[in-house]
Order: structure tokens, then C-alpha cells, then sequence
């Protein structure tokens, strides 16, 4: 084999990522417990020789990689899976079909940049996708938070909302689930707790980093009403970035450095509260079930090796029994794997995957819950 890369056919797989436990669940109350998958797939335009060279061009084949994906998603088996980077081909005549066998349904949306190209280009270009294991869930409703429309309805004019949010096409994607009966341990007295709106969203936020301030402006563009909430993603920025600080917090400086030197505050004022005079807020109570203690790095590349993935929940309701660790350092080391994708790795992202238990809430109305 001519095709120059670090890789020895002799490479051991990595061993079994840890699970890591973290709470019981209770035995005395109802409770459903589900599992939550969020992994960025890398999708194969993007798998260039020119951007992962280190690894041989056959690894780096989509043919190759979709068949590892999907046999960690099978053997992880979530509840419910979040991808990005899935092209729209894919999503349709591979992942779709295969998880449909596997007993899920799944709802999908490429890029805002989609619906002008002609359908030879449309059917490569990435977007989100979420899978829900139909026994345990139903759709209620799904709805595609289109960030670049976002901007331009609420820029009033303003010329960095224009030229720097506008033309980014990044999108998020929510589904609002309901629970079944069969989710449920020790069920709820009343039959109609057993029915519990869940709000699924996953996002890609864009990845430059000389655009932290967009990665905010978006984020914060989520925005959806109260309610339970998973919401998981590639968020492309690092824990201690404006991004995270919003989403764990619930708050955000209007003077915060990820927005630069750019004003953004008359039109996040119609977007988000500001009930502090200083501050953009939201009313979720979220936590993240990872950390730099459980995982350092979720992203893993030659030139960048960081946390950018996330899964976020809500706290009050839900309570995290158990997380997926991370691979192993000694195993990286000794294979001298410098970056991934891997012969062994089959994206340069680590899946995630969290065990939540939910305890019965008085469900909110449906109407409005997704704008």
C-alpha cells in the first residue's frame, strides 16, 4: 500500500470505553429512564486527504466509516440519537433504513444553504438529524430553527447581524416527543403523567473561531419555550466560551468577549430576555452531563484536540445515572494515533451517550412549545 500514514495493520482496536456511574435509580417513585447519543459523524466531503492526512485514504472512504458508525450506534442502542454532519443521500438511503429496522423513527433537516441548490448538489450537502426508539417515544411535532432566517427577521438594519450571522447557514433541529407507557418504571398513578412532553433539539454551531460571536448569536437563537429539555449538539466551542456560560448558567454579559466589538443587543432583546439590565438570559435550568474531569476532548484531530460536544438537560426533572467515558490515553499513545479519523475511530468526533432518569411533571401545554 503506497498511501503514506502512521497507521500499523497491527494496531490493536481500543479497548471498550468505560461506563461511568454516577447515580441509582429510584426504586420507589415512577421514573422513565432513557439513554441519549449525540455524535458527529463527519460527513465525507469533508473527510479530505488534505485535512486528515495521517489517516489512509481507505479509512477515510464513507463506504468504510458508515459501516463503524453505525455499528457503535447499534451497539450503544440510545433511546435517542442525535447526528450531524449526516448528508441528506445518507440520512435517507442508509441511516434511516437501518435505524428503522432497529425499531426507530427519525426526523431530519440539511443546511439552510439546501433549498437553493439543484438536487444533484442538495443530496451532499450536511444537516441534523434525531432518532427516537418508538417504544419509549412519539412525535408530537418537529420544527428546524433556521439561524440565517433568524437573523435577517430580527436585524433591523444592523450590519454585523447582516454581514457575519446572516450568511452563516448553520441550522438546529427539534423534536418534541411524548413518552409511552412502556417508558415508565413503576408508572404514574395518573395515566396522563405517563405522557410527558419531551423537547429533543440538537444544533451544529459553525466551527471558525474567529466568529465566536456568531457561535453565541446562535445559540442563543434557540431559544425554545419551557419545558423539558435534551438539548445536545455540536456547539463548536470550548467549556469556558460564551456559548457554555449561557447554556450552563442561564446568563450572558452583553459585555461578554465572545461578542467582540460588535452590538448585538437590539436584536437579541427581541429574541431573549434581559431581566437583568446587563445580562441576556433564559429560563432553563440546564446542566451538562459532561465536563473536562469525565472527558478531555470530544473532538480529536492532529491540529485541534478540545470539547466541543455536549449534552445539556434539565436539571430539575432529570437526573444523570451514567455517562459513556472516554477513550483510552494509554491506547492513543501507544498507537501513536496523532488524529482521527482512525483505521479504528470512524470520525474525528467521540460519540457521547448519557443515561437520564425523568420524574413525571404536570405536562405543559402543547400548543406553543415549539415556535
Amino acid at each position: 500500500m503506497s498511501d503514506p500514514c502512521c497507521f500499523n495493520v497491527n494496531t490493536p482496536q481500543p479497548p471498550a470505553r468505560p461506563w461511568i456511574p454516577l447515580a441509582r435509580p429510584s426504586v420507589t417513585r415512577a421514573s422513565c429512564i432513557f439513554t441519549v447519543m449525540c455524535y458527529n459523524v463527519l460527513c465525507d466531503k469533508y473527510a479530505t486527504r488534505q485535512m486528515y492526512s495521517y489517516c489512509p485514504s481507505w479509512a477515510l472512504n464513507w463506504d468504510y466509516r458508515k459501516k463503524g458508525i453505525m455499528e457503535e450506534i447499534q451497539h450503544y442502542g440510545a433511546d435517542i440519537i442525535n447526528l450531524q454532519e449526516v448528508e441528506m443521500e445518507q440520512f435517507y438511503n442508509f441511516f434511516m433504513p437501518e435505524l428503522k429496522n432497529q425499531g426507530y423513527n427519525g426526523i431530519y433537516s440539511p443546511k439552510s444553504r439546501a433549498k437553493h441548490m439543484a438536487e444533484a448538489e442538495r443530496k451532499h450537502v450536511d444537516g441534523c438529524a434525531i432518532f427516537y426508539r418508538m417504544s419509549k417515544f412519539t412525535l408530537i411535532k418537529e420544527h428546524l430553527v433556521e439561524f440565517n432566517q433568524l437573523a435577517m427577521a430580527n436585524a433591523d438594519g444592523l450590519e454585523h447581524m447582516l454581514n457575519r450571522v446572516m450568511p452563516k447557514d448553520n441550522i438546529g433541529l427539534a423534536a418534541l416527543l411524548q413518552t409511552t407507557e412502556n417508558a415508565w418504571d413503576n408508572s404514574p398513578q395518573d395515566a396522563a403523567l405517563m405522557k410527558q412532553p419531551v423537547l429533543v433539539c440538537t444544533a451544529h454551531i459553525h466551527w471558525d473561531p474567529e466568529f465566536c460571536d456568531v457561535k453565541l448569536i446562535q445559540t442563543m437563537m434557540l431559544n425554545p419555550s419551557n419545558i423539558q429539555l435534551v438539548l445536545c449538539g455540536d456547539f463548536n466551542s470550548l467549556p469556558d466560551s460564551g456559548v457554555i456560560e449561557f447554556l450552563s448558567t442561564g446568563r450572558v454579559s452583553q459585555d461578554h468577549k465572545d461578542f467582540k466589538t460588535f452590538s448585538y443587543k437590539p436584536c437579541l432583546e427581541k429574541i431573549l430576555s434581559c431581566d437583568k439590565p446587563n445580562d441576556f438570559t433564559h429560563s432553563f435550568k440546564l446542566a451538562s452531563a459532561y465536563n473536562d474531569e469525565i472527558m478531555a476532548f470530544t473532538n480529536y484531530t492532529f491540529e485541534f484536540k478540545g470539547i466541543i460536544d455536549y449534552i445539556f438537560y434539565t436539571k430539575n426533572t432529570m437526573t444523570p445515572l451514567g455517562l459513556l467515558g472516554p477513550i483510552s490515553q494509554e491506547w492513543l499513545t501507544q498507537n501513536k494515533v496523532i488524529g482521527c479519523p482512525h483505521p479504528h475511530v470512524y470520525s474525528d468526533h467521540f460519540p457521547l451517550l448519557v443515561e437520564l432518569e425523568m420524574v413525571p411533571t404536570i405536562p405543559s401545554p402543547m400548543n406553543g412549545i415549539i415556535r
